[in-house]
C-alpha cells in the first residue's frame, strides 16, 4: 500500500491495484498551484514504488477537473506545504510521460492550461462532453509554455499554434477528435469508460506494462536507426520476465496466465 501522507490539496485512496487521487480545491475549480504539483510528485513517486498500485485514476472534485494555474498563487506565493519540495511543474509533467505504471485522466470537468497539461501527459484520458479542454493563457498575456511540449506530441503544428495563439476553448468531442483525450463521453458514462479501461489494465502483465511504458518513452524521441537496436535490447529483457514466461505458457496450454508482475 502506499504511504498514508497529510496531503492539502488531494484526496488520496487505494482500492487494490487502482490508486485515485482527486484534485481537491473545489472552491478554486481545483487550479494547480505549487502545493498541488509538489503533492501530485509524491502521488506518482508512491505509486511507482508501490507493487500492489498498478494503475493512477486522476480526476477533480466538483464541477472542474482543473482550471488551470492558480494565477493568486504566482503573484502571492504558495500556501504553506508539510512536505519536502520534490520539484515543479515541469518536473510534473516529466513525471507523467515517464511514468511506468498507466495513469487514467478521469476529464469531469473543464481542463485549461496547466489543467489540460496534465491530460494530455496522462496515458489515457476519458471526457465528459461537458468538458472544455483549452489554452486561454494568452487571454490574460502568458503563454502555455510547458504545456506546449506535450501538447506538441498529440495535436497537429498548426492546429497547436491556432489553439495557443487564439486562447480557444474546445469541446470535449473536438478534442477527442484532436487526440487529447481518448473519447469523449457523456457524463453519466465517464466512470463506466475510465472503470472498463482500467479492468483492462488491470487484467494485463504488470511486468509487461513496466517495461513497455518505459520502452515507449526512452524511444520517443530518437531517430529509427537508434531506436530499433535498443528496443532489440529491451525485448531481451522482457522474454526474461516471469510474467513472460507465464504468459506464453499460458497461451500454450490454453489457460488465463497467472501474473505476478516478476
Amino acid at each position: 500500500m502506499i504511504p498514508p501522507r497529510k496531503y492539502q490539496t488531494l484526496l488520496v485512496a487505494q482500492e487494490g491495484g487502482v490508486v485515485r487521487a482527486t484534485l481537491n480545491r473545489p472552491e478554486r475549480r481545483n487550479a494547480i498551484g505549487p502545493a498541488m504539483v509538489n503533492e501530485l510528485l509524491y502521488v506518482l513517486s508512491d505509486v511507482h514504488e508501490d507493487a500492489d498500485a498498478r494503475v493512477l485514476v486522476l480526476t477533480g472534485a466538483g464541477k472542474a477537473f482543473c482550471a488551470g494555474g492558480d494565477f493568486a498563487q504566482m503573484t502571492s506565493g504558495a500556501d504553506g506545504d508539510p512536505l519536502p519540495v520534490k520539484g515543479d511543474y515541469a518536473d510534473l509533467l516529466l513525471a507523467l510521460c515517464r511514468a511506468t505504471k498507466p495513469v487514467v485522466a478521469r476529464v469531469n470537468g473543464h481542463a485549461m492550461g496547466g489543467g489540460l497539461g496534465l491530460v494530455a501527459a496522462s496515458t489515457f484520458a476519458f471526457a465528459s462532453t461537458e468538458a472544455e479542454l483549452g489554452t486561454p493563457e494568452i487571454n490574460v498575456g502568458l503563454f502555455p509554455m510547458m504545456i506546449m511540449a506535450v501538447l506538441a506530441r498529440l495535436v497537429p503544428r498548426r492546429r497547436l499554434v491556432e489553439m495557443m495563439l487564439s486562447g480557444e476553448r474546445l469541446k470535449a468531442t473536438e478534442a477527442a477528435a484532436l487526440g487529447l483525450v481518448n473519447r469523449a463521453v457523456a457524463p453519466e458514462q465517464l466512470d463506466e469508460a475510465v472503470e472498463a479501461t482500467v479492468a483492462m489494465l488491470l487484467s494485463k502483465s504488470p511486468a509487461a506494462l513496466r517495461h513497455g511504458l518505459d520502452a515507449f518513452t526512452m524511444q520517443d524521441d530518437l531517430a529509427l536507426e537508434d531506436a530499433l537496436p535498443r528496443l532489440r535490447e529491451r525485448l531481451a529483457g522482457i522474454l526474461a520476465t516471469d510474467d513472460a514466461r507465464e504468459g506464453l505458457m499460458a497461451f500454450l496450454e490454453k489457460r488465463s496466465p497467472v501474473w505476478t508482475g516478476k
